[in-house]
């Protein structure tokens, strides 16, 4: 059955009319009036609608029953990272949202070969946070991640919560990543390609990060968070 996130309040019996990029999910599949699908609008659960009406550009759908499905992790994790060049990542934003990520933190670093700012910047968020709901719709997530603005990592570090816990991707750290111990709000960070300066790490520690590493072997800047996020979700 198709699956359709729709970024509005649902209720039973409520009747709408689809977003322009759902509605063209429905017509590229070709469902048709009576055609049933599954909605979720990002606030736990899933609702069961059907189509009712088919236009040109539009798709008309009653809501009908709810269902209190939670596949959720039992804690926030968010995962600030270098962001990777080219379409690594999309890919990462893909499999973050997938391993059940809450929100996404994308960082310009000293060694960044993605850098952003301005307009660009912002449509590459609103290009990442589409990926996020299209694999949370794909996956069967009832919420979606959020991608947050494009920061410099040294003006985000004073930011980050302070009841989070903290861990820091780095080589040269001398524990590996440990079992967690609470289900607390956790904030993940990781370097881009050539990884985070002496500098930058001195400013994370300062900030509250733990630094830990996944073992012997150098992950790529893509696959590194991805593991780490793993390692936490299949922990708690």
């Amino acid at each position: 059955m198709l699956r359709l996130y729709v970024d509005t309040p649902l209720a039973a019996g409520q009747a709408l009319d689809l977003p322009p990029g759902p509605a063209r999910h429905v017509q590229v599949r070709r469902l048709q009036p009576g055609d049933r699908l599954q909605l979720f609008d990002g606030r736990g659960g899933e609702w069961t609608a059907q189509v009712v009406a088919m236009g040109r550009s539009r798709v008309a759908v009653q809501v009908l029953s709810h269902r209190a499905v939670d596949c959720e992790l039992p804690l926030a994790v968010t995962l600030a990272l270098g962001m990777p060049a080219n379409e690594r990542m999309d890919w990462l934003v893909e499999k973050a949202t997938e391993l059940g990520v809450a929100d996404l933190q994308p960082l310009v670093c000293d060694r960044s070969v993605l850098r952003l700012d301005g307009e660009r910047a912002e449509r590459k968020r609103e290009h990442w946070q589409a990926q996020a709901v299209a694999a949370a719709e794909q996956c069967g997530r009832t919420r979606v991640p959020r991608v947050q603005p494009v920061r410099r990592l040294l003006d985000w570090l004073p930011e980050v919560p302070p009841a989070a816990r903290r861990w820091l991707l780095s080589p040269q750290a001398t524990q590996r990543a440990p079992q967690p111990a609470a289900a607390q709000p956790w904030v993940l960070l990781s370097g881009p390609e050539g990884g985070l300066t002496a500098a930058e790490e001195d400013a994370a520690r300062q900030a509250g990060f733990e630094a830990v590493h996944l073992g012997p072997r150098i992950l790529r800047a893509e696959t590194a968070p991805l593991a780490l996020l793993a390692w936490l979700g299949l922990s708690t």
